[in-house]
């Protein structure tokens, strides 16, 4: 992979920074990535060559380029972790044969001045406002530590822009208590992961990009703003007891830092219940909680995004989601549900859960987690409606067909699962 072409232009009112991606190893499209920010921030925001590296090594390793090449100088401390980052990835998800791709580029040796001003990215779910929420509790505002701004970008997990609008919009009461600056930008890099593994989309295999891309992802993303940032913090999804081989992982997001942006997992002591108990008593983040993940889906038959569950004005949160069932039960336990204002309901029946709770590799835990909670509360339908939800996930998933599976992804590709499909499509036809 060559990545060249870096521009930097304005736009109406907006900075862009741009690079070529070209791939040599595999037959994939050249692609224009870009990343823009509204012009009152142009000079915090800067074409970093380690942003376009975080965003494309595992991508590129992934479909087996040999190298990735960049015409730039880059921070020797960023290539060796880089290094680390991509040995992860091949030992979880691509096998021991796959080795990290070579990194082709200039080392740095001037060293960079450095500030003493902390960011997070940020995005108002329960992982980035607990973050948000730890910091200020244990961190005086005056030292370097304290949070100072939030970054937060349209073209990842949210795809509208009237969505994104609304969502920003939302959060403007605890940028005003918290007194953090939002830095939101846009960008086209997950359209283009999008478009590189369409196939799993289409056919609903593990994601991809929570997996395996988003930790590099947000790495870049931090990295675009050396000019204002010299550590950022990206929220933990897992805590310890529940951490697994996962895009956003410690082993992962931390060693794609350099001498001048550090790259900090944050959150990791604790659950999802200790962080939804933690917003649960600071009343203005109860009140922002964004956590809702089908304001999009993707549609076949138009080859695009399209909304799903279209929300009412001014709602941010379906409340019959995956997402947004786990934390509205939490919500449940904390004793708060009755008061987080984003949600569109203050109970919860055992008839949605049976209705929306559909487990898979990424969420299981936390719903098994709130079992205990809910029977503690009194609340034993909800705790045996997860239950029983989690005992057919379990027998689907079990012995020999599981063991298969887990192979297929980690070591094929997805491949075997592919022959199947194909040989499963051809005998319809016939």
């Amino acid at each position: 992979m060559i990545i060249e072409n870096f521009k930097s232009e304005k736009k109406a009112n907006r900075k862009r920074i741009s690079a070529t991606v070209r791939w040599e190893d595999c037959d994939h499209e050249d692609f224009e990535v870009y990343f823009e920010i509204d012009e009152k921030f142009a000079e915090d925001f800067n074409s970093n060559p380690h942003a376009a590296l975080s965003a494309y090594l595992i991508p590129a390793l992934r479909h087996g380029e040999e190298r990735i090449f960049i015409e730039a100088e880059i921070c020797p401390e960023f290539k060796d972790g880089a290094n680390t980052a991509m040995s992860w990835m091949s030992h979880w998800f691509y096998g021991e044969n796959r080795k990290p791709l070579r990194i082709e580029a200039k080392t740095r040796s001037k060293i960079p001045n450095t500030r003493s001003r902390a960011g997070l990215l940020f995005s108002g779910g329960i992982d980035s406002m607990a973050s948000l929420r730890t910091n200020r509790l244990n961190f005086p505002l005056e030292h370097p530590g304290s949070i100072k701004d939030g970054i937060f970008a349209y073209g990842f997990d949210v795809r509208f822009e009237e969505s994104f609008d609304e969502m920003v919009g939302s959060l403007s009461d605890i940028v005003e208590e918290t007194g953090i600056t939002l830095l939101t930008f846009s960008s086209n890099l997950f359209s283009h992961y999008l478009s590189l593994d369409l196939d799993l989309l289409i056919n609903k295999a593990p994601g991809v990009w929570a997996c395996q891309y988003q930790g590099g992802a947000l790495a870049g993303a931090a990295h675009l703003f050396t000019k204002r940032l010299d550590v950022v913090k990206i929220a933990c999804t897992y805590d310890i007891a529940n951490l697994r081989p996962f895009g956003n992982h410690p082993l992962i997001e931390p060693n794609f830092s350099s001498h001048d942006m550090q790259i900090r997992h944050d959150g990791i002591t604790l659950s999802r219940l200790d962080k939804v108990k933690l917003i649960a008593d600071w009343d203005v983040g109860l009140q922002s909680i964004r956590v809702c993940n089908q304001i999009s889906v993707w549609d076949a038959g138009s080859q695009s995004f399209r909304e799903r569950n279209p929300l009412e004005p001014g709602e941010i949160n379906c409340g019959k989601c995956n997402k947004c069932v786990v934390t509205m039960l939490a919500l449940l336990v904390a004793g708060a549900l009755h008061k987080a204002s984003t949600f569109p309901n203050n109970d919860i029946s055992e008839d949605l859960i049976l209705s929306s709770f559909s487990p898979n590799d990424q969420n299981n835990c936390e719903f098994v987690d709130l079992i205990a909670p809910l029977a503690e509360i009194g609340r034993d339908d909800l705790a045996r409606a997860i239950e029983h939800k989690m005992a057919a996930y379990l027998n689907r998933e079990s012995g020999l067909k599981a063991w298969a599976k887990r192979f297929d992804r980690k070591y094929l590709r997805g491949n075997l699962a592919g022959f199947k499909r194909a040989i499963h499509n051809r005998a319809v036809r016939s």
